[in-house]
């Protein structure tokens, strides 16, 4: 964990969030400024700075990355339409520099986004 970010402080309970799911490997929590009725991030509570730090070892853990963000979407209620994001780098809008999924739903959603 790096005692700077963010999301590590919210995995370590020192930061409070909205948590919606937790296990070993993940945590997800509301976003504190949704861009969807359902708007939630899951992240892995292992410290990765985003998409492209990923290693052939992460493979797994991001195939669970998708399923646990599936799986609440369809929890939530938006199984009928959700988007899954997720931005590497401040040019894409990565502004926490922590490996996280934006699930979102409960509207309609445009082509293309940003």
């Amino acid at each position: 964990m790096s005692q700077e970010c963010i999301f590590c402080k919210i995995i370590d309970g020192d930061i409070p969030a909205k948590v919606v799911f937790e296990d070993d490997d993940f945590l997800a929590f509301n976003d504190i400024s949704p861009q969807a009725p359902t708007h939630f991030l899951v992240i892995p509570k292992k410290h990765i700075s985003g998409p492209a730090a990923l290693t052939d070892s992460d493979q797994a853990l991001m195939g669970k990355l998708v399923k646990v963000g599936t799986d609440l979407a369809e929890s939530s209620g938006i199984q009928d339409g959700f988007r899954l994001v997720m931005n590497n780098g401040e040019r894409a809008g990565q502004t926490v520099f922590h490996l996280h999924m934006h699930v979102l739903g409960g509207r309609s959603l445009t082509w293309p986004p940003g």
